[in-house]
């Protein structure tokens, strides 16, 4: 039995360890970021000021593509927004990629020829067969037009109407720009706590991360959408690829290490409709850790092999690997109950003290890195036309953010799952997040088709959280109480996402 305590504990600081690491490494994105605190700001002042952005006598070209497949919803309305931008309609094309298998194609065909009787350059491109998914329909739709710019918009986003005007002066300054990237606002932030959560995670994603990892000068990515693209830097870098689940992450590293810059512009926001649905949402991040993974095994031995800077391959090792944190994170849960037992039965009570500051490493700074990013979107005006903000204060998002950790732990033992098929070479499908149309509070979305299967992993979740639960109930009568906030934390987390999937799949059922 010492042998086995001893076991566990050693796992257990093991593990806490190596989460701290990743999560110290949040820090250096943050001071990164803050270095170029004003860069922002400047971007944001310069748009505001010169209003409606010039372009010159002769604009080039430019392709929009509209990736959909079953999009009933939101068809509609990403085309009629994309149709709005304020772009010569004699130098833009827009393509409607759409390989749906539902009605979808039945409701964007009577759109797009009423846009087409206007003098719009605008068809559909229909498949059948999904080859390479959403890769695969990006590249076939290359292959039948050769305008030199290509902007993206998934079909749950509302490109503002000078999109491309405030973003193709990044490219059109310099012929090494290979791709521009916009920041992601949120029609339905507001929706639930789970919308709010994402609003929260992706603010992060985009302003501290983008934000940092373009401020040092490192790789960072497409999105997938609310970018543009140069069409030589696709071609140069060998094109669309559909063997990750996640082809933009793919095309931007190989784009990168044939040496075309990205650039990140936070101040302009593309506003987009956030996953409703707890199910959808960890389809989705299933999807997202899965692929960069494959993406790491399919291109970090590359960079790292490079005479890149060491600072921008040291953060290419972070960018790709930082979903590893996931099945770290399920190990820690799993040993949070045995150690805490070990420790009271054994009188090793004291060496809770040692977790606190591995702990304050691996949770604090994600709580600054959130916090600074929150400020920051914020200041830029975090999409307030979009129905973002509604002038809210920083105070009331700083709330936010235990939520939005412990959901982030209650996704553990799924993403743990998609990291280990990534990481085995597994191959899936490309599972396509639902969109239903949901703007603002209040808005229907249940008893609409499109539903995500729960799977058996959600009974894993709440039993999890209810075990942590009644650890959190014992630290408590054993006097551990420095232990018991943690507990709490991870025990919320487990409940609120194993339980909100399992009440989607009995509403459905």
């Amino acid at each position: 039995m010492e042998f086995l305590g001893e076991a566990v504990l050693t796992g257990w600081f093991t593990v806490l360890l190596l989460l701290s690491v990743f999560g110290s490494h949040r820090y250096r994105l943050i001071v990164s970021l803050m270095r170029r605190e004003d860069q922002a700001e400047r971007q944001r002042k310069h748009l505001a000021a010169r209003g409606r952005p010039r372009l010159a006598a002769d604009p080039p070209p430019v392709l929009v593509q509209l990736p959909v497949y079953n999009e009933r919803y939101v068809v509609e309305r990403v085309i009629r927004a994309a149709a709005a931008l304020d772009y010569p309609k004699s130098r833009l094309a827009i393509q409607v990629l759409d390989d749906s298998t539902d009605d979808t194609g039945a409701i964007a065909e009577p759109v797009i020829e009423e846009l087409a009787a206007t003098g719009l350059n605008i068809r559909r491109i229909h498949r059948t067969d999904r080859r390479g998914f959403k890769a695969g329909a990006l590249q076939e739709g290359m292959d039948v037009s050769n305008e030199p710019f290509i902007a993206i918009f998934d079909a749950d986003f509302l490109p503002r109407p000078d999109f491309l005007r405030s973003l193709l002066p990044c490219l059109l300054g310099d012929g090494r720009v290979g791709m521009v990237q916009a920041r992601w606002s949120h029609l339905n932030r507001h929706f639930s706590l789970l919308t709010e959560v994402q609003a929260i995670l992706l603010d992060g994603h985009f302003v501290a991360e983008h934000g940092g990892r373009h401020a040092l000068g490192a790789f960072f990515n497409f999105n997938g959408t609310a970018g543009i693209w140069r069409r030589e830097a696709i071609l140069d870098a060998g094109g669309w690829a559909g063997d990750t689940l996640t082809e933009d992450l793919d095309l931007s590293y190989r784009a990168q290490l044939r040496d075309w810059r990205f650039v990140f512009v936070p101040a302009v926001a593309a506003p987009a409709e956030l996953p409703v649905s707890m199910n959808a949402f960890k389809a989705q991040q299933r999807r997202w850790a899965k692929g960069s993974l494959q993406t790491a095994r399919k291109l970090l031995p590359q960079v790292l092999a490079t005479r890149l800077p060491f600072r921008v391959r040291l953060e290419a090792l972070f960018h790709l690997t930082s979903n590893v944190t996931y099945p770290l994170m399920t190990v820690l849960s799993l040993l949070m109950v045995p150690a805490l037992l070990v420790r009271v039965r054994t009188g090793l009570r004291e060496m809770l003290v040692l977790d606190l500051p591995i702990f304050v490493a691996a949770t604090v700074s994600v709580v600054a890195f959130y916090g600074v990013s929150e400020a920051r979107v914020l200041r830029l005006g975090g999409g307030a036309s979009a129905g973002a903000s509604g002038g809210e204060g920083l105070w009331r998002r700083v709330g936010r953010i235990p939520a939005t950790l412990a959901v982030g732990i209650g996704l553990s033992f799924s993403n743990a799952a998609a990291v280990l098929d990534g990481v085995r070479g597994r191959k899936t499908p490309f599972a396509r997040t639902p969109k239903y149309g949901v703007s603002r509070r209040g808005d229907r979305w249940r008893g609409k088709s499109y539903r995500t299967a729960a799977g058996v992993l959600p009974w894993l979740e709440v039993t999890c959280g209810a075990a942590l639960l009644a650890a959190t109930v014992f630290a408590v009568f054993q006097g551990v109480v420095a232990s018991a906030p943690f507990l709490l934390l991870f025990a919320f987390g487990y409940l609120y996402v194993g339980g909100l999937s399992l009440a989607e799949r009995r509403a459905s059922g």
